[in-house]
């Protein structure tokens, strides 16, 4: 215990050494007139069922702005920067569940002998199952053995007679195994420090402000530097507000879009018209024209990787364990000879199944974000009209890469094998919104929707186990004031009703012998959120509850709050993270694919043809897409505390 306090007491004085270094300059101009700083530091610990210690992260955030005024050709210049500087204890303090000590040996499911330590499948030296001769079963234990490990997904379900396999869980520095170079590769202080890093995360902001008048009345205003541009007006889940790339592993879905967006270096300008006759007797009461350029080297979302507390729908889990499968060989549940009973767990070599690397864009022009948008006001009605072409921020598993025939040694592109890379595809979308206050009502409603196209899906249909297709996404929301006099006489209680609808335009799915085969993603599907805030003591208390259902995953979570603004400066956060439903799904995953034909026949499936699949399920790793982010998250119920001072 003294080793672990004297840990982060040095960590602490790291981080506010670092931070104070970083924020010197700023503080310099909290004596002008015309400059503003504002700061504050929180504390946030979670605590999860099952697990314990799940967030003590530490954050120091200061704000500043510096005005100009008029500077030659520009008026209202000024100069803003937001610095962000944090520290996750629960590497240090929980480090059984997520730092050094994290994991252990695993078993795997086998048909014949129940289970399995990793290393002791079908190719292994102990196997006593027949393979041909020049096999290339097996690997080699003392590189990849079987310590540090959990079974991939064992937190949400059994192994079930379907796939699963060992997933190293410790920091990149610690255990190098799966860390995918230049995309999932944190160390320890990448953990604990998650601004400080390559990318300079912890300025949040940086950018200067100006305007240029035209005679006209008309301003071209400029923003220039690393910020955030915020299109659309959704909470949780995004439809047009893509241009900023998102750190899913601070808090899976849960936290503000303000808290978690990465911010990129972007230049945005807008043409303000103002009141604006479009033909006589037609004008708008305001008009603005804005063209965005995402120049930043491109960023993906952060999903998390495997060994923190937040890994959304597991994915850095499973690109993890591929990644080491595939550097590393390794053991493989139910895998040969499988059918819906099971099959023999099985040890393939390096080089055979996996993921190979990720193909992370390098900056070049072509790389670059490029949007335009056109918003309005008309009477009580706003709109806007976008357009945008970016990397997708998702990653997309392409196969059809070159792997080795584990039973002859031969190595060429299999069709349907399990060995992919990382892409993220280039999408276009159109899209637009509306905002309209209906007085009548007092009630504001609003609608967003997207048109992409280049979005790729898994789909165990294709040869190469993806497909493209375009993807119609839209949200309906309303927000309203609702008088609940026997709660509350003095002040009304805030509703805002979200609708997510989301339909993959050239969907593919087809009954095969065992099961469904095809894209996993639900082809039509929404997703309801619910907030309903109160406000009591002269808006000190506010007690909040959000929902949020998809409805085909049949999954829920429940964010009940208080935030108590004990003195102007001090505020205190208490609430739970509840989810409930279905969980985990199951789908193809395609262990009946049959790349090596005639070795990887199914039995009981007449014909199969070479690299077509059988329809076996298992929860991993396809039913995830059908799980969704809150199915995947059933087991990651937490009870939460926050305590922010600002100064």
């Amino acid at each position: 215990m003294q080793t672990k306090t004297k840990g982060l007491s040095f960590w602490c004085a790291t981080l506010c050494g670092s931070t104070g270094l970083s924020l010197a300059p700023l503080t310099q101009i909290v004596a002008a007139e015309d400059a503003r700083i504002d700061a504050f530091y929180e504390n946030a610990t979670y605590a999860r069922e099952g697990v314990g210690l799940s967030k003590f992260r530490n954050t120091l955030q200061i704000e500043g702005e510096k005005r100009f005024g008029d500077v030659g050709l520009f008026s209202n210049v000024s100069v803003n920067a937001t610095l962000r500087g944090s520290y996750d204890g629960v590497y240090d303090l929980n480090e059984d569940e997520y730092g050094d000590e994290a994991g252990g040996p695993v078993q795997l499911q086998d048909r014949a002998q129940g289970y399995v330590s990793h290393g002791g499948g079908v190719g292994s030296p102990g196997s006593a199952v027949a393979l041909p001769p020049g096999n290339t079963f097996g690997f080699d234990t003392s590189q990849n053995p079987n310590e540090g490990m959990v079974v991939l997904g064992e937190h949400l379900h059994d192994q079930a007679n379907g796939v699963a396999f060992g997933v190293p869980v410790r920091p990149c520095d610690v255990d190098s195994r799966g860390c995918i170079d230049g995309y999932l590769d944190k160390d320890t202080d990448d953990l604990r420090f998650r601004e400080f890093n390559d990318n300079l995360d912890f300025i949040r902001e940086l950018y200067v402000d100006f305007d240029l008048n035209f005679d006209s009345g008309n301003i071209l205003s400029t923003r220039l530097g690393k910020q955030q541009v915020i299109w659309g007006r959704t909470d949780l889940f995004r439809v047009l507000d893509v241009i900023n790339p998102v750190d899913y592993s601070r808090n899976n879905i849960y936290d503000e879009l303000e808290d978690i967006r990465i911010p990129m270096w972007i230049l945005k300008t807008d043409y303000r018209m103002g009141p604006t006759e479009v033909f006589e007797g037609f004008a708008f009461d305001d008009l603005n024209f804005q063209v965005v350029w995402n120049f930043d080297e491109f960023r993906p979302h952060d999903i998390g990787q495997c060994g923190q507390p937040n890994v959304i729908l597991d994915a850095g889990c499973f690109f993890r364990g591929m990644n080491n499968l595939w550097e590393n060989g390794g053991t493989v549940a139910n895998f040969a000879g499988a059918t819906p009973d099971g099959g023999l767990a099985t040890d393939f070599g390096p080089g055979q199944i996996g993921i190979r690397r990720a193909n992370m864009p390098g900056w070049r022009l072509s790389n670059t974000q490029l949007g335009l948008k056109l918003e309005g006001v008309y009477g009580d009605l706003g709109f806007s009209l976008n357009a945008l072409t970016y990397r997708s921020q998702l990653p997309s598993l392409r196969g059809g890469i070159p792997a080795e025939n584990a039973f002859t040694g031969q190595t060429d592109v299999w069709p349907s094998l399990i060995a992919f890379d990382i892409h993220f595809p280039r999408v276009n979308l159109v899209g637009g919104s509306l905002d309209y206050y209906s007085q009548g009502m007092d009630t504001v409603f609003r609608f967003e929707t997207a048109y992409t196209s280049g979005e790729e899906f898994a789909n165990t249909l294709r040869e190469k186990l993806y497909s493209e297709s375009d993807v119609l996404r839209y949200v309906i929301g309303a927000d309203k004031n609702v008088s609940i006099p026997f709660l509350n006489e003095n002040q009304s209680f805030l509703f805002s009703g979200q609708i997510f609808g989301q339909h993959i335009l050239d969907h593919e799915r087809e009954q095969r012998t065992y099961g469904e085969a095809g894209i996993p993603d639900w082809e039509h599907n929404w997703i309801g959120t619910l907030l309903i805030q109160g406000f009591y003591m002269n808006n000190r208390l506010i007690p909040k509850m959000i929902m949020a259902h998809d409805f085909r995953a049949q999954a829920t979570t429940l964010a009940p709050s208080v935030d108590w603004l004990v003195t102007d400066k001090l505020k205190v956060s208490a609430g739970a993270n509840i989810k409930v439903g279905e969980g985990a799904r199951q789908f193809d995953d395609c262990r009946s694919c049959n790349p090596w034909d005639p070795f990887t026949k199914t039995p009981g499936v007449t014909p199969h043809n070479p690299g077509e699949t059988a329809g076996l399920s298992g929860f991993e790793p396809l039913g995830r897409f059908k799980s969704g982010p809150i199915g995947m998250a059933q087991e990651e119920d937490e009870i939460q505390l926050a305590v922010r001072y600002s100064f």
